[in-house]
Parts: structure tokens; sequence; C-alpha cells
């Protein structure tokens, strides 16, 4: 019996102790977010240049606002807005007008623009042949297969010279060609995955987002989209539900981000290949 007192006797000691550490901790222990707001930003591909981008944006949100933005990093386009929508972010940045109006189309709405970003020129890539002329008849040429990546490449290889397009649309596919002299063969591939198949084409167009990562530069670039007035659905964007697209915070996250710092290091990272749309004028 008295074995038992003494076992019980350290059991509750034992206890005692731990609710004594347990209540130490909790009372110097600060949650790393002092129980500030959390802003979630949805982002694709997210790289060395857009981890420094939010990260001054989110340092300086905190500093006047009081308010955490951390993004939330994506694989590819089709998330990031469904993300948005069921609530599991609060803002995303990564997508243009183009593609914007076409995901509403297709879900019922319910996304709103609330602030320009950048438009990045996307380019035609090759590593097979160094100009434009050398494309032989007959080339493969890669295009994005989503419909809004697959116009703006399309557009591209119209502005190349290489293909005619049906006029007065927005949005075009393969079937608005009007014209191939040439007889390339546009092959569409998945925006994802078009980067790590450009050895088995003759060229293509290559998002942004996945060019760099998959090492394809200066060296592999035949052609660069021009800006001009195809250009403004291409336009970057910051979105948020349109049920919440007037909160002031938001604004204020947006105003943050375009600023000078901002232009800062998209030259630092991407020189003159991403320019801030939110003061450009299109020609």
């Amino acid at each position: 019996m008295r074995k038992r007192r003494h076992k019980n006797a350290l059991v509750i000691s034992l206890f005692a102790i731990f609710i004594l550490i347990a209540g130490y901790f909790s009372f110097f222990y600060t949650p790393k977010n002092n129980g500030l707001r959390v802003i979630k930003v949805g982002i694709v591909g997210a790289n060395k240049a857009d981890i420094a981008i939010w990260k001054n944006v989110a340092k300086t949100v905190k500093q006047k606002y009081h308010v955490v933005v951390k993004t939330v990093s994506f694989d590819g386009y089709d998330q990031p807005d469904k993300a948005l929508k069921s609530g599991d972010v609060d803002l995303n940045a990564f997508q243009h007008y183009a593609f914007l109006n076409e995901w509403n189309k297709s879900n019922h709405g319910g996304i709103s623009a609330i602030g320009k970003t950048y438009i990045a020129p996307i380019r035609l890539y090759s590593k097979k042949y160094h100009h434009l002329d050398d494309l032989p008849d007959g080339a493969t040429i890669a295009v994005p297969s989503d419909s809004t990546n697959e116009s703006r490449a399309l557009f591209v290889l119209k502005n190349a010279g290489l293909i005619k397009l049906r006029p007065h649309k927005v949005l075009v596919s393969i079937a608005d060609i009007t014209d191939n002299p040439k007889n390339f063969k546009i092959k569409e591939i998945a925006s994802e995955h078009i980067s790590r198949m450009i050895d088995d084409v003759d060229a293509a167009v290559v998002n942004n987002d996945f060019a760099g990562s998959a090492g394809l530069g200066k060296k592999q670039t035949i052609f660069i989209e021009p800006l001009n007035k195809d250009s403004e659905q291409w336009i970057n964007i910051i979105c948020a539900r349109t049920s919440e697209k007037d909160q002031k915070i938001y604004h204020e996250i947006v105003k943050v981000y375009q600023s000078d710092k901002t232009k800062q290091l998209y030259h630092k990272y991407y020189g003159n290949k991403q320019i801030a749309a939110w003061d450009v004028k299109l020609k």
C-alpha cells in the first residue's frame, strides 16, 4: 500500500512539473504572427524573384498595416483561381486579363481584378535554330494548350510574320489561322510541360513562369512578343473574390506592390523581360 502511495505521489509530482513547464512556455512564447490578420496570396511557379518581390511587399504591409502577407505557390494555372474562389487563398497574382475573363466565363464568375502588376513579353524559343528565317517548312511549333495562353502564343506567331489570323477576334485558336505559308505544325501542349519538351519540337512559345527554370534564355530566343494594341489583355493582375474586391487592405497591398522598389526588383531579376504595367504606355 505504501509503495502505491509513493507511486501515485510520483505521478502527481511529474504531472505538476509538466503543467508548470507548459505554463512557462505558453507565457513566454509569442505566436509567429502575433495574432495579426494573415492574407494569403496564390502565385504560380514561385522563383527567386517572386519570393523577393512578395517578401518586400509583406515586410512593408506588416510595418504599415500590421497585416501578414503570405504566398502560396501552385504548380499549374488551373489551381489558383479555384483556391481563391473557395477561400483557400485571399488574393492571387499569376494571371492576365484574358485568362481571368475566360476563367470567369467557364466558372460562373466570382473573381475580379483589383490592380495591375506587370506585363512580361513572352518569347518563341528554339534549341535547333537561331533565327526565325531558319525554321524550315513543316516545322513543329509548340504552343500552350489552354485557350488564353494558346491565343497569346498564336498572336506571337502572327506578329513574327509566321502565320495570319482571323481579324477582329480577342481570343483565337488554331482554327483561326487563315494563312500558314510554311505549313508549320502547331502542337498544343500544357503550359507546364512545354519547356520540358522543347528538345522534341523545332520551336515553342513558353510562358515566362516556366522558361527560366528550364534554362531558356536569350541564347534560345528567336522572337520576342512586341508591346502593341494586342498587349493589353496580357497585362498581369492581382485578383480578389468579387464579393471582397473593395476591401481596403487589399487595395493597400496593391499600392505597396505598385512601388519603385518593385520596379527595382523587376530590373534586378528580369532586366527588360518584365515591365511594370501600372504606368506602361502601349503603342
